[in-house]
């Protein structure tokens, strides 16, 4: 089956789908809660959110295991629940795929540090990485997808982690920032720096998500492209995040802004595109109509 992805992605452009934390918010979800823990409290609610992707026009999905490693489950008590969670979301996914679609499974940041920054070792990392993408795997999910990288050294230890508990393909997106310079991660990593070091992997495809809008992001698919012939994940932002009077988290790239330079990001190079952080199914459905229209 995970074979059939990597052809799809030969054929014409991929989508995924868009953010799942701001869809959880939109189903009750509060600061202070695990996100993870309702793959197994509320799996309807995360079932819903899956199909409606699907029905968007979503190829794949990405499962409710964003914040899944051991590391940042330790924060909620939970780090003990890590493979379970994660199987958990990726059964959930595989009980309402529909017929040729694919299943991500979502790796995030650790949200900790490696030495001298931090008190963890990368074997410390890649054993946390490890369990996490040994519970995806074995609930179902077609690839997987490390995803809002800062720190390469990190990446590494979850590609490397990744690798080991699977056979499946897997993917890698880092978050970059613009700067005057150019694009950087957090941690000062450049594009340049991301392609080096992956491009002799056996990785499937490396790209950027998170934190620019869909104009900056075509920017950078650009620059990626010439310098690798892997395929390419684009998974921009709605804007930049605001707060409005009532407290409530919206952000500032509007639905018919940002699908305007869809057709730059898929012209620059992107093989696989998504939404990211304030994308919503609406936005999925409106990139869906664009993607086929170019096929």
């Amino acid at each position: 089956m995970h074979d059939s992805l990597l052809d799809l992605i030969q054929k014409r452009v991929v989508l995924l789908d868009g953010a799942m934390g701001t869809e959880l918010m939109h189903h009750g979800f509060t600061q202070g809660i695990c996100p993870e823990l309702w793959n197994a409290e509320k799996p309807d609610t995360v079932m819903s959110i899956y199909k409606n992707y699907y029905k968007a026009g979503s190829d794949a999905v990405l499962t409710n295991s964003f914040g899944g490693s051991k590391l940042k489950l330790t924060s909620y008590g939970l780090e003990e629940q890590c493979y379970e969670l994660n199987r958990k979301s990726a059964e959930l996914a595989a009980q309402i795929r529909p017929e040729g679609r694919f299943i991500g499974g979502s790796i995030g940041p650790t949200g900790q540090f490696l030495k001298p920054q931090g008190i963890y070792s990368e074997n410390d990392f890649e054993k946390a990485y490890f369990e996490q993408a040994k519970g995806l795997s074995d609930g179902g999910i077609d690839f997987l997808l490390i995803e809002t990288q800062y720190d390469l050294q990190e990446a590494r230890c979850a590609f490397k982690a990744s690798k080991k508990a699977t056979d499946r393909p897997v993917f890698l997106t880092m978050t970059f920032n613009k700067t005057p310079r150019g694009f950087f991660t957090m941690m000062g990593n450049s594009i340049m720096d991301l392609i080096n070091s992956f491009q002799d992997e056996d990785i499937s495809g490396i790209g950027a998500n998170c934190t620019l809008n869909s104009k900056d992001m075509a920017d950078l698919i650009k620059i990626m492209r010439e310098d690798t012939t892997l395929p390419l994940i684009a998974q921009a932002n709605a804007g930049q995040p605001e707060m409005d009077e009532s407290g409530k988290v919206t952000y500032n790239q509007g639905i018919d802004n940002y699908v305007s330079f869809i057709p730059d990001i898929i012209k620059n190079g992107a093989n696989i595109i998504g939404g990211c952080c304030g994308t919503d199914p609406e936005y999925i459905e409106r990139i869906a109509h664009i993607i086929h229209v170019k096929s």
